[in-house]
């Protein structure tokens, strides 16, 4: 099963949640992330938070939702409601839930601030995917209603 993290840019958010679903996914589920309109860069605040959490950050890139060579099953948007922020809507039959987390490239201050909200971000993405990767997965498989409710649920949960 193939999860894409959807945001605009696709160099925070989305890759926090691809290298992070990779690191703690079973064998059988993989993430993707793109953009509808790629930075083309991933935010070095995220590949240095990745790494100081242990997280593995070789290979990730900012792409365009164009680029993917796979089509996902499930899309996660983790855009958040910042700024006007419009978050991309995928097209395609799969299954859709939103997951929305504020963008921290957006914020501004001191280098501790700027941190802490990118500590944020990946707290909250790193609950949402645990709470996810706890549910029985083989069985909802096979029941996208009730996996769509339980995905919606957990874009709601805060760590």
């Amino acid at each position: 099963m193939k999860v894409l993290f959807l945001c605009t840019g696709n160099s925070c958010r989305s890759i926090l949640g691809e290298a992070t679903f990779n690191h703690l996914a079973p064998e059988g589920w993989q993430a993707l992330s793109a953009g509808s309109q790629p930075a083309g860069y991933v935010h070095p605040r995220s590949l240095a938070l990745l790494a100081r959490e242990g997280i593995a950050t070789d290979g990730y890139f900012s792409k365009s939702w164009n680029d993917l060579s796979d089509t996902p099953d499930i899309v996660i948007s983790v855009c958040g409601n910042a700024a006007n922020e419009t978050c991309p809507a995928y097209l395609g039959p799969v299954l859709r839930s939103h997951w929305g987390v504020e963008d921290p490239a957006h914020v501004e201050g001191t280098d501790e601030i700027i941190d802490a909200a990118f500590m944020t971000a990946y707290r909250i993405l790193r609950h949402r995917i645990e709470q996810f990767l706890a549910l029985p997965l083989e069985q909802l498989k096979h029941d996208p209603e009730r996996l769509k409710a339980e995905m919606d649920r957990i874009g709601t949960l805060l760590p």
